[in-house]
């Protein structure tokens, strides 16, 4: 049984349809058109630039390799590697009750930030309505508010429920969508021709399966976009985890690296073990790199037709 999107055929040929170029092409093309000169400047500079950013992730390894006194030296070549260090800071705090929480709450933030904005974002870009360019640019204004302006009232409303000390508020309030995912999911949706979803129309579906069956699959680059930017985004997140976590068993990582970090320094009665705080860093860092490493196709074909979108 064929669906809705293979009845309606092919999109207009009137339509522009923003197909980017394979990247062994574009590389071709670019090599056989641009002088030795300028190849070699380029490279050059992305190899400069490489190591640039390189660097502090390949001191920080080395730091977590090193003994306390030598944890600051600028050798990147410890004389004596101490992987001792990661089964020290692995036993000496609840590192892996606190990597469960952060994937388990930047995993729950991910998928509803992700649900809500799409569906947001489809109908703003589906549907015609009154004042619907005025009420999107009223969603958008949004993100002009800085984050310390609503950091009390935000508290204010989960402390009257009673979920102020938990984990609830680091991603319940992701339930209501984001403006930027918003507005990045509405350009994809914008993208796609209007037939597929009349046809579907006329097949007898409603809203919700059009959006599920038909605008969800082909908006996958953008959806996966939006939950690599969330969950980095509530991986390295200090700020919120400060506010409403208390207890070791609650802590994200950063959470917890930052009461590491007051527990292992001198001015707190520490004995200054800033090895074991690297070797954290490091273990913290990791899953980021596993992430994007997997899911860099959609990664950058999601930005790459973004930008062909404009």
């Amino acid at each position: 049984m064929t669906t809705a999107a293979e009845r309606a055929g092919p999109p207009d040929p009137a339509l522009p349809v923003m197909v980017p170029p394979p990247p062994e092409s574009a590389w071709r093309n670019w090599r056989d058109n641009t002088s030795p000169l300028t190849q070699g400047l380029f490279l050059f500079l992305l190899a400069g630039f490489s190591v640039l950013f390189l660097y502090p992730f390949v001191w920080l390894v080395s730091a977590s390799l090193k003994s306390r006194s030598y944890v600051f030296t600028n050798t990147l070549v410890p004389q004596v590697l101490q992987f001792n260090n990661y089964v020290r800071i692995w036993h000496a705090a609840p590192f892996l009750r606190w990597f469960v929480n952060s994937v388990y709450i930047d995993g729950l933030a991910a998928a509803t930030v992700t649900f809500a904005s799409a569906l947001t974002a489809f109908a703003f870009a589906y549907f015609r309505f009154p004042l619907r360019n005025l009420l999107f640019g009223c969603v958008l204004a949004t993100m002009m508010l800085p984050t310390a302006v609503t950091m009390i009232p935000v508290y204010l409303i989960w402390q009257h429920i009673g979920l102020a000390n938990t984990q609830y508020p680091l991603w319940m309030s992701n339930l209501f969508g984001s403006a930027f995912y918003i507005f990045l999911q509405r350009q994809f949706f914008l993208g796609i021709p209007r037939e597929y979803f009349e046809a579907a129309r006329m097949d007898g579906d409603n809203y919700l399966t059009m959006f599920w069956r038909i605008a969800v699959p082909l908006a996958k680059p953008a959806l996966i976009v939006t939950a690599l930017f969330e969950f980095k985004a509530k991986w390295t997140d200090l700020m919120t985890p400060l506010i409403y976590l208390h207890g070791d068993s609650q802590f994200t990582i950063p959470r917890g690296l930052y009461a590491l970090l007051g527990q292992y320094a001198p001015s707190a009665g520490g004995q200054g073990d800033y090895e074991l705080i690297m070797a954290a860093l490091v273990l913290a860092t990791v899953p980021m790199l596993l992430i994007f490493a997997f899911g860099q196709r959609y990664f950058i074909e999601g930005i790459s037709l973004q930008g062909r979108k404009g």
